[in-house]
């Protein structure tokens, strides 16, 4: 049997020293197997984010470990683990970070051609990602040009592109409207079962949860419970005072 996607243990991460200290996240154990949309609920402040962040490798924890595929990110030199974020790991945020200056196909692109691959070889990969997430269109115009549910589509494929096996969404949805993000929930949950992909959503919505595999819910730095998810028809019943922003 393999490692889970990600495993935190006893994981603190603190903000400050002292009198002044905060704790964003406090002995956190958690652990996300491979393969699963994870959705990870909870008022805003509690530990989402950070949650997100020391997944992926862009920040450390003060205390405990995280372990991505096995791999205790604390151990790899700043040279591997930003190898790990390009390779394996990718992001998808409410600011989509698309560079205005390069094409659809061309930003997508952009992280194979950091990893050291072609141009030339990295745009088939790049057309494919996009026309996995339903563009096949006119690749060759700049963001701008793109609405908002197209241009987070863009961010996904590049997430996703050559065959990165962790993405991780922070309320991703949160500048669209109503049915164009839940186009993009039901894309997102498409990813396990298409790529073997793990996905780990932020968001505050239930009935986005609700596609999700299991649910997490976070309070004060801290898991506070977690369970299987109804059907994407029926909305998550979050334990009560757990989901005010």
């Amino acid at each position: 049997m393999g490692y889970p996607a990600v495993q935190f243990s006893r994981v603190v991460k603190a903000y400050g020293e002292g009198e002044t200290e905060v704790r964003a996240l406090d002995g956190v154990d958690l652990t996300i197997p491979t393969g699963e949309l994870v959705a990870v609920m909870g008022p805003s402040g509690c530990g989402k984010s950070t949650l997100l962040h020391l997944a992926g490798g862009l920040e450390h924890p003060t205390a405990g470990a995280v372990a991505v595929n096995g791999r205790d990110l604390s151990a790899l030199d700043a040279a591997r683990r930003a190898a790990l974020r390009r390779d394996e790991v990718g992001f998808v945020f409410q600011r989509l970070n698309l560079i205005a200056s390069l094409t659809a196909v061309e930003n997508v692109a952009l992280p194979l051609e950091l990893g050291g691959m072609s141009a030339k070889e990295a745009r088939p990969l790049a057309v494919e990602a996009l026309a996995s997430v339903g563009l096949s269109q006119q690749l060759d115009r700049f963001p701008d040009h793109f609405s908002g549910g197209q241009q987070q589509r863009i961010a996904i494929a590049r997430a996703v592109v050559g065959g990165r096996g962790l993405l991780l969404a922070d309320e991703p949805t949160g500048s669209l409207d109503s049915r164009t993000a839940d186009e993009m929930v039901e894309l997102l949950a498409s990813l396990p079962s298409r790529f073997g992909a793990t996905v780990v959503l932020v968001t505050h919505e239930p009935r986005f949860a609700s596609w999700a595999d299991r649910v997490v819910f976070m309070r004060d730095g801290q898991v506070v419970d977690q369970t299987r998810t109804t059907p994407p028809d029926e909305p998550v019943v979050a334990p009560a005072d757990e989901l005010v922003p």
